[in-house]
C-alpha cells in the first residue's frame, strides 16, 4: 500500500500530479482523482481576491498522512496521493488534489470521496478569505461537517 501526502506551499500542476500517480501503478484498473480550485466568490457571493491557508507544517503534513492512512486502510486501494496547497492562492488556482487506485472503480471512487469529507473537516488549516474589504477567517459548514459524519454512520452498520 503507498500512501504518499505532501503539502505544497507553490503551485502545482494536477494533469502532472494525475501522470505521476498513473504511472507508478502495476496491476491497478481504476484510478480517481479530484481537483478542487480556489472559488472565486465566497458562500455570501463577494468577489474574492485571495484565500489564505495559514498551517502548522509537521501537525498540518501530519493530519494529512492519517486522513490517507484511515482511506488506505478502509478502503480496498493500493495507493492514495494527496497533495495540498498552503499559504497564499488565487481564484481558479488548483487547492487540492486527492487520488485513489484500486483494482476496481468502486474502492476507488468511495476512497477519493472520503478523503476529500475528511480533508474539508479534519485537515489542519486554517483559512482566511480576502476581497476588496477586508479579510475574514471561515469554518466547514454543517454540510461539510454532514458529509463527513455519513462515513462514520458508515463504518458502525453491522454487516
Amino acid at each position: 500500500m503507498k500512501v504518499q501526502v505532501r503539502l505544497a506551499a507553490e503551485p502545482f500542476a494536477p494533469d502532472l500530479e494525475l501522470a505521476d500517480f498513473v504511472g507508478c501503478l502495476a496491476t491497478e484498473g481504476a484510478v480517481v482523482s479530484f481537483v478542487g480550485l480556489v472559488r472565486p466568490h465566497s458562500k455570501d457571493g463577494t468577489p474574492l481576491t485571495s484565500l489564505f491557508l495559514d498551517h502548522h507544517p509537521r501537525l498540518t503534513e501530519r493530519s494529512l498522512g492519517e486522513i490517507g492512512a484511515a482511506a488506505a486502510t478502509e478502503f480496498d486501494v493500493s495507493a492514495i496521493r494527496i497533495v495540498h496547497r498552503c499559504g497564499k492562492m488565487q481564484p481558479g488556482d488548483p487547492i487540492v488534489f486527492a487520488a485513489a487506485a484500486a483494482t476496481h472503480r468502486r474502492p476507488a471512487f468511495e476512497a477519493a470521496d472520503y478523503l476529500m469529507d475528511r480533508l474539508k473537516t479534519d485537515a489542519l488549516f486554517w483559512k482566511r478569505e480576502e476581497d476588496d474589504t477586508g479579510s475574514r477567517w471561515i469554518e466547514p459548514t454543517g454540510a461539510d461537517h454532514a458529509d463527513r459524519a455519513r462515513w462514520e454512520r458508515a463504518s458502525t452498520c453491522p454487516e
